[in-house]
């Protein structure tokens, strides 16, 4: 593994690390679906581009904080993709669009977002 993908790493899959625990957001329509689990659980929405390496390495540091916990649900964005779906998002918890982006839903708030590396020091 040459320097750049040691610091950076390689492109991977978005579920490379823990594939059980996120489910993908591809569709507008997901997004009352969240808000109404988040009554019951706390949602962590995760916005990445595919194709950024800052973005990349972030996703896999916080991949590190991530556990199968009971009281919380893990959802994925690929905003490259689905930029529908960040945009609705955005517009939806009224959180302005960077990536990478997380954002923290509990009862059907935005309680907790952060972006870039601020990603790494939320406590969820």
């Amino acid at each position: 593994m040459g320097l750049i993908d040691k610091i950076f790493g390689k492109k991977e899959t978005e579920e490379s690390q823990n594939p059980s625990l996120w489910k993908k957001l591809t569709s507008t329509d997901q997004i009352n679906v969240i808000k109404d689990l988040s009554k019951d659980k706390k949602i962590i929405i995760f916005k990445h581009s595919t194709r950024c390496g800052i973005s990349g390495m972030v996703w896999r540091q916080f991949q590190s904080k991530v556990k199968d916990r009971e009281d919380v649900l893990y959802f994925y964005v690929d905003i490259l993709a689905h930029r529908d779906v960040s945009d609705a998002l955005m517009h939806e918890f009224q959180v302005i669009h960077q990536s990478p982006q997380l954002i923290i839903l509990d009862n059907e708030l935005v309680v907790s977002h952060a972006s870039h590396s601020a990603i790494n020091a939320i406590d969820f």
